[in-house]
């Protein structure tokens, strides 16, 4: 299918971005790096990518709206379009020189989600979607796994690590998980989790604590690719709760039973 101009304007941001960041995760051992909170860190590279993702967009789309992962939010003049960019998701594996990482774009129309692109350079694998047309990896077609059953599941999530809260909660959800599927996987960037849910590689994801950035664009990913996306209630509000679950509508459901909301944990050993 040929690329509509939404869909060219956004993978030539990403891939402008990604010759940025593949130049400098060649010199990851050389890059300043600052610590915005506990195992959180920033470097260099995030601000000179969402520099030239910024630049892009703003030029292809004036006026549009920008909720990024750096800058935050930043007003434009037309209040309908807002893009969704995490300039670098997976930034500790980035600077431990582990290719699992991504530029992420998602755009919202009238608050929906209507086109999205995740990019990983290191391995020149382009995952893009726009509502209603298909989701895809470097023009292929993707789609989510068809398994049906959770014994036959690999899942992927988020582990909260040093600084962040829900330890205990995860610990809990993941002692659930483990005993009914085939294994459990944990990358480090939630955008690849998505991308390789929508392209079948993983069964299902779900992650609690996350941010806008970092699942937009996966959001419309895993749906245009036949998949199921929600919030941990099971709702639609992945963006203001910061958790999601995506699958297959029958894996989608069997996870939602064992780390959704109103699921019951299995109780702590002491």
């Amino acid at each position: 299918m040929p690329a509509s101009a939404l869909m060219t304007v956004m993978v030539n941001a990403v891939r402008k971005a990604g010759r940025s960041l593949s130049r400098d995760y060649g010199e990851v051992q050389h890059l300043q790096v600052s610590v915005k909170g506990p195992a959180n860190f920033v470097s260099l590279a995030d601000h000179r990518a969402e520099d030239i993702i910024f630049a892009e967009l703003s030029k292809a789309r004036p006026g549009y709206s920008f909720l990024m992962e750096e800058r935050g939010l930043v007003k434009g003049v037309d209040d309908s379009h807002r893009w969704i960019v995490d300039p670098l998701d997976g930034t500790t594996n980035f600077l431990h020189s582990i290719p699992l990482f991504c530029s992420s774009i998602g755009l919202e129309r009238e608050g929906q989600l209507v086109a999205g692109v995740i990019y990983n350079p290191v391995t020149d694998e382009m995952f893009t979607s726009e509502k209603g047309k298909g989701a895809f990896m470097n023009d292929r077609r993707i789609r989510v796994a068809a398994r049906r059953t959770l014994d036959d599941c690999v899942v992927a999530t988020g582990v909260p690590h040093r600084g962040r809260p829900g330890h205990a909660v995860f610990l809990d959800e993941m002692e659930g998980v483990m005993k009914q599927v085939a294994g459990v996987r944990r990358t480090g960037s939630a955008a690849l989790d998505m991308a390789w849910t929508a392209a079948g590689r993983f069964d299902a994801y779900w992650e609690r604590g996350i941010k806008p950035w970092d699942m937009a664009a996966g959001i419309l990913m895993v749906r245009e690719a036949g998949g199921f996306a929600s919030d941990l209630d099971g709702g639609d509000d992945m963006l203001d709760k910061g958790d999601v679950i995506v699958g297959n509508k029958e894996i989608h459901r069997a996870m939602l039973s064992l780390v959704g909301a109103t699921a019951k944990p299995p109780a702590r050993q002491n």
